[in-house]
C-alpha cells in the first residue's frame, strides 16, 4: 500500500520523468514534464532569441500561447494609445515568434487579447493535474483548478520550449484551513490578504500551499483565482485547492474545453485529485472566514495590512523585526501613526489586474457604484482582465454603470498593476487598488498604493478616501 500524499506530490510525481537525486521527499532534484505555458511580450523576448541563436525549434508548439498583457496601452482607442520604442518592439517580436515557431498569438488587436492568467482559464486552456509554467510569477493563479502552477525566469522559458521540461526542486508543503462563512462585503481578496497578514511575506517561502476548508468550498472559482494568485505575495511558490463540480462546470462550454466524451472520462479521473486523508504537510495554518472583515494594506508590502476599521500603526510597538520596514513604509506612504485608515484621501482608484478584474469583480465593484458617482478630484478606472470579460460586462450593461459613475473603461491589460506602460502614478499620488502588489514605485515612481477588494476599491472611490465597503446599504453588499 502507497504512503498516502498531499494533492501537490500526486501531480508532480505523475509529471516527474526521472529524479537526480531519488530522495522523493522536498528538495528532490527532478526532471519534470510541462503541459502548456502561456507567453507574453516582456518575458519571452530572449528565451526566443536564444532558440534562434542555438537553432533549436519549440518541442510542442501547441502547448503554448503568446500574448500581449504587460507593455500595451489600455486607451479605449487601441490604435491611439501609447507605446514606446521598446514596448512596440516587444510586441512585434512576440508576434514574429509565433509565425517563426508555430506559436498561436493573441496579439493588441485580438478580440480574444488579454491579461495571461484570466485569457488562460476562460478558454479552458488550463485543466485540474496540469502543471502549467510560465513567465510571470502569478502562474500560480491556475491552482484554483488543481493545477501546479508556478513562475519562471526567461532562460528557463528557453529550456521549456525547446524540451516541454523543466529541472525541478520539489517543495515543501503547506496546508491553510479556512473555516467558516465569509460575512457580506468580505471578499476572497479579505481573505488572502488576511493570511499574507497572518504569515508574513515570506511565511510559505519554499512551499507549495494547499486551500482547503469550508470557507474554500463554498467559493466560485473566480474568487478562488484571486486566492492563489495572491499566494505568491506570502511566498508560496505553488498554491493549489482540490477541484471540485464548481471547477467542472466553469470549464464545461469554455471555448478550447474538451468535448463532453473527454470532459465524462476526465471528471472520473480528476476524482482523485485531492490531498489523501492521511496525508503529512510539513506545515499547517488554520483560520476563520467569520472573523476576517474588509482589509486595506497600509505599507509597502502585502503583509503591512489591516482591518478597514484600523489605524496606521505606531513602529514602536510593533515586534522588533519589523519596525524599521514599518518606519521606512510609513515614510514612503506619507502617513503617521495612529491615523484611522478611513481618514486617509486618495487621488485614484483603479479596478484590474491578474488578481481581480474578471467578471465576477466587475459586478461586484458595479453592485457598489450603481446609482452613485465619483468624488471630486478623484481619476478613476477600470480595466478588465481580457476582451472577453470586457465584452461580457457590456453585454449587462455594466459599462453603463461605471461611465455613469465616473470611471474610465478602459481596454484590458496589466495598466496601472505595475506601470509598465502609460498608464501610471504621479509622485505621491495616492491609490486605492484591486492589484496585487504596493511594492514602491509598483504602480509609478513614488506611487502610494493601498491594496483592497474591488467593491472597496468602488466604495473608496464615492467616497473620495479608504472606506469601509460595509457602510453602504446591505442589499447591495450582500
Amino acid at each position: 500500500m502507497s504512503a498516502p500524499k498531499t494533492l501537490y506530490d500526486k501531480i508532480v510525481d505523475e509529471h516527474r520523468i526521472l529524479s537526480f537525486d531519488e530522495s522523493g521527499g522536498a528538495g528532490e532534484r527532478l526532471l519534470l514534464y510541462i503541459d502548456r505555458t502561456v507567453l507574453n511580450e516582456y518575458t519571452s523576448p530572449q528565451a526566443f532569441s536564444g532558440l534562434r541563436v542555438a537553432g533549436r525549434a519549440p518541442w510542442r508548439p501547441s502547448a503554448s500561447l503568446g500574448l500581449v498583457d504587460h507593455v500595451n496601452s489600455t486607451n479605449p482607442d487601441r490604435a491611439a494609445g501609447k507605446l514606446d520604442d521598446g514596448a512596440r518592439r516587444q510586441i512585434e517580436y512576440l508576434s514574429e515568434n509565433g509565425r517563426d515557431f508555430g506559436i498561436e498569438i493573441f496579439d493588441l488587436f485580438d478580440p480574444r487579447q488579454g491579461i495571461e492568467h484570466v485569457v488562460m482559464p476562460e478558454l479552458g486552456l488550463v485543466l485540474p493535474g496540469m502543471v502549467i509554467a510560465a513567465g510571470d510569477s502569478h502562474s500560480t493563479t491556475y491552482g484554483a483548478f488543481g493545477v501546479v502552477g508556478f513562475g519562471i525566469g526567461t532562460s528557463d522559458i528557453e529550456h521549456l520550449l525547446a524540451t516541454q521540461t523543466l529541472v525541478y526542486r520539489r517543495l515543501r508543503t503547506m496546508r491553510v484551513t479556512v473555516g467558516g462563512r465569509l460575512a457580506p462585503g468580505v471578499t476572497a481578496k479579505d481573505l488572502i490578504m488576511e493570511v499574507i497578514r497572518r504569515i508574513g511575506a515570506d511565511g510559505a517561502g519554499g512551499h507549495a500551499v494547499e486551500f482547503a476548508g469550508e470557507a474554500i468550498d463554498a467559493l466560485g472559482v473566480e474568487a478562488r483565482m484571486t486566492i492563489c494568485n495572491m499566494a505568491v505575495e506570502c511566498g508560496a511558490r505553488v498554491a493549489l485547492m482540490a477541484p471540485d463540480a464548481k471547477v467542472v462546470d466553469y470549464i464545461r462550454g469554455c471555448p478550447r474545453a474538451p468535448s463532453e466524451a473527454l470532459l465524462a472520462r476526465a471528471v472520473a479521473e480528476w476524482a482523485g485529485l485531492r490531498s489523501d486523508p492521511e496525508a503529512r504537510f510539513d506545515k499547517e495554518v488554520a483560520l476563520s472566514a467569520d472573523d476576517i472583515p474588509p482589509m486595506v494594506s497600509w505599507g509597502t508590502s502585502p503583509d503591512q495590512s489591516l482591518a478597514i476599521t484600523g489605524s496606521i500603526p505606531d513602529p514602536d510597538v510593533l515586534p522588533a523585526d519589523r519596525r524599521a520596514d514599518a518606519a521606512r513604509a510609513m515614510t514612503y506612504m506619507g502617513l503617521t501613526p495612529n491615523t484611522p485608515l478611513q481618514d486617509i484621501a486618495i487621488d485614484r482608484a483603479f479596478i484590474g489586474s491578474c488578481t481581480n478584474a474578471r467578471l465576477s469583480d466587475i459586478r461586484d465593484a458595479a453592485r457598489i457604484l450603481k446609482g452613485r458617482k465619483v468624488a471630486p478630484g478623484v481619476r478613476a478606472m477600470i480595466s478588465p482582465g481580457s476582451s472577453g470579460v470586457r465584452a461580457a460586462a457590456e453585454a449587462e450593461g455594466l459599462d453603463r454603470i461605471f461611465i455613469e459613475a465616473g470611471f474610465e473603461w478602459r481596454r484590458s491589460g496589466c495598466s496601472l498593476c505595475l506601470a509598465m506602460n502609460d498608464d501610471s502614478l504621479a509622485p505621491g499620488e495616492r491609490c486605492a487598488s484591486s492589484t496585487n502588489r504596493n511594492f514602491e514605485g509598483r504602480q509609478g515612481i513614488g506611487g502610494r498604493t493601498h491594496l483592497m477588494s474591488p467593491a472597496m476599491v468602488a466604495a473608496a472611490a464615492v467616497m473620495g478616501r479608504l472606506a469601509d465597503v460595509r457602510s453602504l446599504a446591505a442589499a447591495e453588499i450582500a
